[in-house]
Order: C-alpha cells, then structure tokens, then sequence
C-alpha cells in the first residue's frame, strides 16, 4: 500500500515547536510521507534559519511566502495559494496546529476539498471572541476530522459545540515533547549576559501592545516590577515597532532593572527560562512552558485558553492589573508562589501518540 501523505502546516515561529516533534514521530514510522509547508504568515530570515536549527528539522518543502497583512487579506492569500498547492500535489491529511491564520485558512481549503483535516492543541478555549485566535480555534475545530487536545478540559468544550466524541483525541502537548527534547541541550549553552536572579518577559498579544494606553500601562506595570526583581526583556519584532512608534523603547532603555534583549532564537529563550525566578508574559506557549518546567508564571491578559496552567500548573493570571502583579510577584519572590504540578500527558509523547492515532485512522479506512 502507498505511504500516505501528510501535509504539515506551519504559519508562525511557535508553530515549528509544535510541528518539530511530529514531524520526527511521522518520518520515523513506515506508511506516511510528510510534506511541510510554511505559509510565510511570520517570517524572518534569520530567526526561521536559527529555528530550523535549533529544532533538528529540515526546512520547508514549500514556502508559500504569504507575508503580513490584515487578518482578511492575509487569511485571503493563504487560501489562494494553498489551493493552488493542493492543485499540484495529493494530500491524504492536512495537519494544522494551533490558532493562526494559518490554521483555519489550510484547514478551510482542504475540507471542502474533502481532505481530511486534523486539528493538533485542540479544544482550548479562552471565552474572549474579541481575540482573534480565539474565532480560528472555534472555527477550525468545527471542520476537523481529529481532533488532538493537550489537556482534558478541552474534551468537553469540543462536546459543548457539537463535536462527536470519536473526534476527539487525548493526546499531550506537543509543545512539551519539543522543550523536554530540548532541555539539556539548552540548559548547556552560555547564559546571556543578565543580572541574576532575574524575570523573564514577553510581551506581544495586540491587546497589549498595539493600544498605545495599554502598551503604556504595560511598560509603566514594567518599571514597577524592575524596581523588585531585574527584568529581561528579549524584544518581540511585532513589540519593538510598537515601542517605537510610542517613543516608549526609550523610557524601558532608561528604566533602571530593565535589560532589553533582541528576539531569542529558541535555545537562548529556553535557556533564559530554566534560569528564570519567575516569568511575566502574554504568551499562551510559555504559560506552557513555564508549567511544565515548574517555573512560576505571571500572564499579563485578562483570561487564557489554557486553564490547566492555573488550575494545575504555575500560572497566575493578573491582567494588567498593577496591584494584583505586585502582591502575587511578591508571594513568589517570598517563596509563597504556586508550585505547581506537570500536567497529565505532558511527558514528551504527544507526537508519537499522535502519529499511532493516524496510523489506526488510515488502517480503519484501508
């Protein structure tokens, strides 16, 4: 019987994380051919080298270089061009992972092409339809054939909208099988020139970054905490334009305990979180990490489509809220912090589950 074809999509850094890890689940099994595709939805040249490197992955077998836009033009383009790619070579299963435009635009084109689709880092939901990302994982759950949770809350927010239970898979976080794969390697790498102890942060949701009062309050929230625990700041690009625009880079470069890094290829920033007291960020992946890694974490939004990171993990969500960031900073530097504990399944086997789910699907419909 012929191999069966997977097409991996992926649209954004983070999404390699995630597709790293099946990638070398699929390959290293016989019956599938895998095809990734990159939509070019975030790009930089440098970053996306350093990414494939870091990660052991080959690059892109297409790139589709879509390149930014609004969220309708660049949703537009990907489905374009990924409909002309599907013109021009067969797919058995296209393969999405997270909550980009990316995902629902790939996961559109192949099901009404009827391709099956599977949907990894499914069933998450935040509650808050104002964010983006938020409509995509709704939107791409509803089409898809497999669906692969990381954590059981999200089975029954997938049965809540309609989706049958055979759908839906338990299977880890992928997200985790990358970092604990990682982690040594990391752990071994010099350590950037920072102040220690120190807080990690990242910043670079649009709700805080591209209003310039909450990017404000945000950087004064930052000044305060500098003045408890030295910051590093490795710079998003989507964050540093705005902060110029603002004339705002230059009251964090003037900010005493603030230490402004350029973008981390993904080994640095790892390296930077196994050496962090404490992690403040708007980034759903390193409420992950941090978890995982058992780090405490302070999520600067208003709510998080991963609740295991709070009800089980070392995640804190604190808005911008100055006061509430304030107090529960203290309690960890204190030693009063959330301890935490690493979720059920993020073990580093969610790829290789993942990959035994397709192989028991194909077999089904041989």
């Amino acid at each position: 019987m012929a191999d069966k074809r997977i097409m991996l999509i992926s649209g954004a850094r983070p999404n390699f994380m995630k597709i790293a890890p099946l990638l070398r689940a699929l390959d290293a099994r016989p019956g599938f051919t895998t095809r990734l595709v990159h939509t070019g939805q975030h790009y930089d040249e440098d970053m996306a080298q350093s990414f494939f490197r870091d990660l052991g992955m080959r690059p892109p077998d297409i790139d589709l270089e879509v390149g930014s836009a609004s969220h309708a033009v660049q949703t537009g383009r990907i489905m374009i061009l990924f409909d002309e790619l599907l013109d021009r070579e067969h797919a058995d299963l296209v393969l999405v992972v997270g909550d980009v435009n990316s995902t629902i635009a790939c996961a559109l084109v192949a099901v009404k092409r009827g391709i099956p689709v599977a949907h990894v880092e499914a069933g998450l939901r935040s509650r808050d339809r104002a964010m983006p990302e938020e409509i995509n994982r709704i939107l791409t759950d509803s089409i898809s054939d497999l669906l692969f949770t990381t954590e059981e809350s999200a089975a029954p927010n997938l049965r809540a909208e309609g989706i049958a239970a055979e759908k839906i898979h338990f299977a880890g976080n992928v997200m985790v099988d990358t970092l604990f794969h990682h982690r040594r390697e990391a752990a071994g790498i010099p350590l950037p020139a920072v102040p220690e102890p120190f807080a990690l942060v990242t910043l670079h949701r649009p709700s805080n970054v591209d209003d310039p009062a909450s990017l404000q309050r945000a950087v004064s929230i930052l000044a305060d905490s500098a003045r408890t625990i030295p910051l590093v700041f490795p710079v998003h690009p989507r964050t540093a334009a705005k902060l110029r625009e603002t004339g705002l880079r230059e009251t964090l470069e003037n900010t005493p305990g603030v230490h402004l890094l350029p973008p981390a290829n993904y080994l640095t920033f790892v390296r930077l979180l196994l050496a962090a007291r404490v992690v403040l960020t708007d980034s759903g992946g390193i409420q992950e990490e941090s978890t995982a890694l058992g780090i405490p974490c302070i999520t600067l939004r208003e709510n998080t489509e991963r609740p295991i990171t709070v009800s089980e993990g070392t995640n804190e969500v604190c808005g911008l809220d100055r006061k509430k960031i304030a107090t529960v900073l203290a309690d960890i530097l204190q030693g009063r912090g959330k301890s935490g504990r690493i979720p059920k399944l993020w073990d580093g086997k969610a790829a290789e589950r993942i990959a035994d789910t397709l192989a028991v699907y194909f077999d089904e419909r041989s």
